[in-house]
């Protein structure tokens, strides 16, 4: 359906035969101006929404329109987390409302059909639009057939900090974040003085390695306000996707410009003064602690990143927790883009092909991923957080939830599946190489050095699940057995590897008779998780 400012243009849904409820349509149609006629047109991609990049920040409101695709095809492609969806389609009709405040045209098309199929009779009927170049490779290649007829014409995507000769820098593979870090840094003059890193190193997190244990408090979860229009979305997440999962919370919905505002707003205040210590620590008691949350609203572009680096820059913060968010917006975030694209969506390196399972795992997702209990304390509670919020922080999601799928053999690509429907802000250039390469080492040393696999003892260490789990982290565990039998069984592969030297050298003093019991330990474990039951202590 078309939502603009005559009612005329406004059709049923092709699957429900209705029109958007009444909130949404009716404040378009009052926001929207009254010449649709004369003005450039461009498509605004769903993960694109501010106007202060792009022909949105460079050109008069008056002479510009945007088309926005609200489309139930792409909502319905996964079993996306009902939080997401909601997040998604709130800020998208926010969005179209905001920029026909400002005297933008806005043309909202919301059906069943994909972004293709939607946007091809605009382009007919308004001429040939401008994109800003979509984020996601899965957009890309659905609007490939529309870039070549010319029916959409591509221009730059001015979100990102980085550019491709900051990435070309690199070379051939293998590719390290580090390097592109540190070039990076030293292009833009972010946190460098004289050539030289503030604070005479390029990076604290050998210091931002320090467990919580209750001080400082942590900040509660943050809540929004709940108007109309979000209120309308949630009401149609839960009438066509009642079968998708999670939970849907309409208060922890940021929306508005003015939202977006308040959590960075928040974070500045109350996350990142504790951010850099605590960044690699896990708790019970708060799902986030000091990170900041704005991760879905950075991929959204409802926060651009170039704001967010110059505001912690700007302010009075720890030097450890400024480097520490610096290099996760300027560092990591831009270099697992970079990748994503370079390798077409780790499929290919160059000419050839790229292997996405060097380890060979082809165990099934476990059903504790989905919810049900597995008797492992920091995993089931990871994933009732999850689905609970659509959101963890790295650390539970590399060293809980990628490190035991590791462990257990999990197929790489029903785990990168999972983060995509399961995560807020999970996108495929994102969430692709975070998990077949950060979190499973999938692809081997493409773009990280090692496995990031630990047993029990780091748990333990950097959280606090083990006090209310039925296994004890230093005697009964099965965790730290799955550690050692995934050194064994890949003991071949792994040689060479200098990070993991010392590891590998302790599996091999290891008496055979606890190796024979780590495999043992780890077909039981991996049986009974497949089976859905759960793991206990004397199993």
């Amino acid at each position: 359906m078309l939502v603009g400012r005559q009612a005329a243009r406004m059709h049923p849904s092709p699957r429900t035969g209705e029109l958007p409820r009444v909130s949404f349509a009716r404040e378009l149609r009052a926001r929207n101006p009254r010449r649709l006629t004369g003005r450039r047109w461009l498509y605004v991609p769903y993960d694109q929404l501010h106007d202060g990049v792009g022909p949105l920040a460079h050109e008069p409101a008056a002479e510009l329109g945007i088309v926005l695709v609200e489309s139930r095809a792409k909502a319905r492609r996964r079993p996306y987390h009902r939080q997401k969806l909601a997040l998604v389609l709130t800020n998208m009709r926010h969005f179209a409302l905001e920029q026909a405040e400002r005297g933008v045209a806005v043309r909202y098309v919301a059906g069943d059909v994909g972004y293709a199929d939607a946007l091809a009779p605009l382009a007919r009927e308004l001429g040939a639009l401008r994109v800003p170049r979509p984020a996601e490779r899965e957009l890309r290649a659905e609007l490939a057939p529309l870039f070549a007829s010319g029916a959409l014409v591509e221009v730059p995507h001015e979100g990102w900090l980085s550019t491709a000769a900051d990435f070309a820098a690199l070379g051939p593979p293998p590719w390290r974040m580090d390097a592109f870090y540190r070039g990076v840094r030293r292009r833009t003059g972010v946190l460098m003085r004289a050539g030289k890193p503030v604070g005479g190193k390029f990076s604290f997190d050998a210091e931002n390695r320090k467990p919580w244990r209750g001080t400082p408090a942590a900040p509660d979860e943050p809540t929004f306000a709940v108007d109309a229009v979000t209120r309308e979305v949630c009401d149609l997440v839960l009438r066509d996707f009642a079968e998708h999962p999670g939970e849907l919370r309409p208060e922890h919905l940021p929306a508005t410009r003015a939202d977006a505002e308040q959590l960075w707003d928040r974070a500045l205040r109350e996350c990142l003064p504790h951010f850099g210590p605590f960044e690699d620590a896990m708790s019970t008691r708060s799902s986030g602690l000091f990170h900041t949350r704005v991760s879905p609203l950075l991929n959204l572009h409802r926060l651009l990143p170039a704001r967010v680096v110059e505001d912690v820059l700007a302010a009075e913060l720890p030097l450890a927790s400024v480097e520490g968010f610096v290099r996760q917006v300027l560092g990591w975030r831009e270099f697992v883009r970079h990748v994503h694209e370079a390798t077409d969506g780790l499929r290919t390196v160059g000419s050839e092909r790229l292997d996405t399972d060097v380890l060979d795992a082809a165990m099934d997702l476990p059903p504790a991923f989905w919810g049900t209990a597995s008797g492992l304390a920091c995993l089931d509670r990871v994933v009732a957080d999850v689905w609970r919020e659509g959101y963890s922080h790295h650390i539970t999601r590399l060293m809980v939830l990628g490190n035991l799928a590791t462990l257990l053999g999990v197929s790489p690509r029903q785990l990168a599946d999972w983060f995509w429907v399961a995560y807020v802000d999970a996108f495929d250039w994102v969430v692709e190489p975070n998990v077949l390469a950060m979190a499973t080492y999938a692809v081997g040393d493409l773009m990280t050095t090692k496995p990031y696999v630990a047993g029990s003892a780091y748990l333990n260490r950097m959280g606090d699940h083990c006090r209310s789990c039925a296994f004890d982290p230093k005697t009964t565990c099965p965790v730290t057995r799955l550690y050692w039998n995934f050194l064994a069984e890949h003991r071949d592969r792994l040689d060479g590897n200098p990070r993991l030297a010392m590891p590998l050298r302790s599996l091999d003093k290891r008496a055979a008779g606890e190796r024979t019991r780590d495999a043992a330990v780890a077909a039981r474990v991996r049986a009974a998780l497949a089976r859905g039951e759960l793991v206990a202590p004397g199993d």
